[in-house]
């Protein structure tokens, strides 16, 4: 059996084929497939509040695409979900339309709270130490999703309209930043010794070049030092020299920013990576739906 999963961001487009393996009373998957298309929504939805009729081809291309490969693989059901860009386009509404009549794909702009519900979905707060308590720290293009956690239960969550596009095009407000300060410093304050959980493309690719084993914390100071390390480089060089996708080298550096203030508002001095995301929580909602019935 297989699922699939849909991810509108705001820099990326995903699509996770996974096959779903059921073990007498658990039920987990394996990616199988997962493609990413680099269409930058975002760009347009944060400059122009719509999205251009060329980036709706070329997202309606993409969906139909996914919409093949879906059926070829047999996937027997589905969830696609738009996110940041989508939610501020004002076209929003007739581009959903638009990919159900021309590819097939029932498509759910999803607010900034249900955004954070499907990512903690994969459950990864289950396999870290429920003595612990963690801030979760989800930052996309558009969007930051935080959540506190104690004894393995959310006590607090936001979403907040900051995030790696929106700051490159100049789009951040400064009252943003500040409510997300105050919301970070007073929700984090009552727990000691807070731990990060740290999701999304950016803060994956800073793991992998931290090098360091899969269940390791990337500490604070290693951050900080990537993020200096990174920013002595262009733009160019970034791409050239340092090898970074183009449309991951310029949208690392503002990312990184708001891992690193998250962390020093709320004194983490390590954050977990478990290099999950959105799909991976979609594909989760939909074994639990279809798995509980």
């Amino acid at each position: 059996m297989r699922y699939a999963a849909i991810d509108i961001g705001s820099n990326a487009v995903r699509l996770l084929i996974a096959d779903i393996k059921q073990n007498d009373s658990t039920v987990s998957f394996k990616k199988n497939t997962l493609i990413r298309v680099p269409l930058r929504l975002g760009d347009d939805a944060f400059l122009d509040k719509k999205i251009s009729e060329k980036k709706i081809d070329e997202l309606v291309k993409t969906m139909l695409a996914f919409r093949n490969l879906i059926d070829v693989y047999k996937v027997s059901d589905y969830m696609a979900c738009a996110t940041s860009a989508m939610r501020e386009a004002k076209n929003g509404d007739l581009i959903v339309q638009k990919i159900k009549s021309e590819a097939n794909i029932n498509l759910e702009i999803v607010e900034g709270q249900k955004e954070a519900k499907i990512i903690y979905a994969s459950h990864i707060e289950q396999s870290l130490d429920k003595k612990k308590n963690y801030l979760y720290i989800d930052v996309g293009g558009g969007s930051t999703e935080l959540s506190v956690f104690c004894n393995g239960e959310m006590v607090a969550s936001r979403s907040f309209n900051l995030g790696g596009i929106r700051i490159l095009d100049n789009q951040d407000k400064d009252e943003t930043w500040s409510e997300m300060k105050d919301w970070v410093k007073q929700n984090t304050q009552p727990y000691k010794n807070l731990s990060g959980i740290g999701t999304g493309g950016n803060i994956n690719k800073l793991f992998r070049m931290a090098d360091l084993k899969d269940d390791s914390p990337l500490t604070f100071a290693k951050l900080r030092s990537l993020y200096l390390y990174l920013n002595s480089f262009s733009l160019k060089d970034r791409i050239n020299v340092l090898g970074l996708n183009q449309d991951r080298a310029d949208v690392i550096i503002p990312a990184s920013e708001i891992y690193l203030s998250v962390m020093k508002w709320g004194g983490v001095k390590q954050i977990y990576v478990p290099r999950v995301g959105l799909v991976d929580g979609i594909i989760q909602m939909l074994i639990d739906k279809n798995f509980s019935e």
